[in-house]
């Protein structure tokens, strides 16, 4: 899910540049239609122009159906700065037409976050649009050199200035939000940190004091119940050992011992093994050895957190639960055949059982992993958690 995302945005300036490219070619074709210039070459003209259309459609298709390859960018300019070179070269004088098209070679770079090539290409393409008219000018002392071209190339200038500086702005304004991101993923990583130091401190504290103390009364309590048969002590003895049972749940909650000391798998099948025995749930596990992922914590309190979701709200029948790693990255995925809900009240209510779902959500965010939410009200949830990338 997070691959998806990041191929997403990172092709959002070839998704601009393919939305660009539509109107300026229609225009190319009206005014070539309206002024009715002799070509040199008119067939292979059309020719060229339509092909131009059917890719630019085509290639629009493609961006917006999945994610792009990072050498998409470069290649869709390339390929534009390839069909102007043709145009120009079979539009005998209707150099007046291609102008449009000018304007979107530095516009096409400028959303890509290169503000030095965008200069070059901007301030080239002004220059190349003068060369094609006066190279035209002197084949032809019918057509002459009119004042409108420099018009022309001043604004072809303007523009290569405006969008370079465009993305001056982009790039620096992208800077500033990496660098907030960044101390907003760092602020979270230690927030969590000192969340599981205290919660280690109380585990230990309830561990080595009350528990202790209470075992040791049960212990007192067994002497006496050998030597005195009396029915009120067999209740406290039940008392004890529920208080017992339940101190040792809450220490196992706040510091989970497998998950410190065996890793990540064997720490969420313990919890399939709980959650199994506390419902009746027909669970389907398949768990890969991930070892000891640096974001095991934050796995396993969403496992946790959505295994008692489902407990609580779903009713659900089945459960399936996938562990793996692809990448540097570690896939959680927790699917069930329950009632179901509509996702977006997630992010827009905090509110009735779903606080721990938004805050899973919010820390995966922060920290640069992702959380994927499907569920349809009476056909079931299914989550997938990605862990943030190992830093190793």
């Amino acid at each position: 899910m997070l691959d998806r995302i990041a191929g997403y945005l990172a092709a959002e300036p070839v998704r601009v540049t393919a939305f660009l490219r539509l109107p300026l070619i229609a225009l190319i074709g009206l005014l070539v239609y309206t002024w009715e210039v002799d070509h040199w070459l008119p067939e292979v003209y059309e020719v060229v122009l339509g092909a131009y259309a059917i890719a630019a459609v085509g290639w629009l298709i493609v961006v917006l159906r999945g994610p792009v390859p990072r050498w998409a960018d470069w290649t869709s300019t390339a390929f534009d700065v390839l069909v102007v070179v043709v145009l120009c070269l079979v539009s005998g004088g209707a150099t007046a037409a291609l102008l449009p098209v000018f304007f979107l070679l530095p516009i096409a770079v400028a959303f890509q976050d290169r503000p030095a090539l965008t200069a070059i290409l901007g301030t080239g393409t002004a220059l190349c649009y003068l060369v094609v008219w006066i190279v035209y000018s002197k084949r032809d002392d019918t057509v002459g050199m009119p004042d409108i071209v420099y018009t022309h190339v001043g604004f072809l200038l303007w523009a290569a200035a405006a969008t370079t500086a465009l993305c001056v702005v982009l790039v620096r304004r992208r800077a500033r939000v990496n660098k907030l991101q960044n101390v907003r993923r760092q602020l979270v990583s230690e927030a969590m940190q000192a969340d599981e130091r205290h919660n280690r401190e109380v585990a230990e504290h309830l561990h080595d004091g009350p528990l202790q103390t209470l075992l040791a009364a049960r212990l007192d309590l067994d002497e006496v119940r050998e030597r005195n048969d009396d029915p009120a002590l067999e209740a406290v003895h039940t008392a004890l050992q529920q208080t017992a049972a339940a101190l040792r749940s809450t220490v196992t909650e706040l510091h989970p011992q497998v998950l410190a000391q065996l890793g990540l798998t064997p720490a969420v099948r313990e919890l399939l093994r709980q959650f199994e025995a506390r419902g009746d749930h027909t669970v389907h596990a398949d768990l890969e050895d991930v070892g000891k992922p640096e974001s095991q914590q934050l796995l396993y309190r969403a496992a946790r957190e959505l295994l008692m979701n489902i407990s609580k709200h779903a009713r659900a029948t089945t459960v399936r639960v996938g562990l793996s790693r692809r990448g540097d990255r570690v896939v959680l995925t927790i699917a069930d055949d329950g009632r179901g809900f509509d996702p977006a009240i997630v992010a827009s209510y905090v509110a009735d059982g779903h606080i721990g779902l938004g805050s899973l959500l919010a820390r995966f965010d922060a920290m640069g992993g992702a959380m994927e939410i499907e569920s349809v009200i009476g056909q079931g949830t299914q989550v997938t958690a990605t862990s943030p990338p190992e830093s190793g």
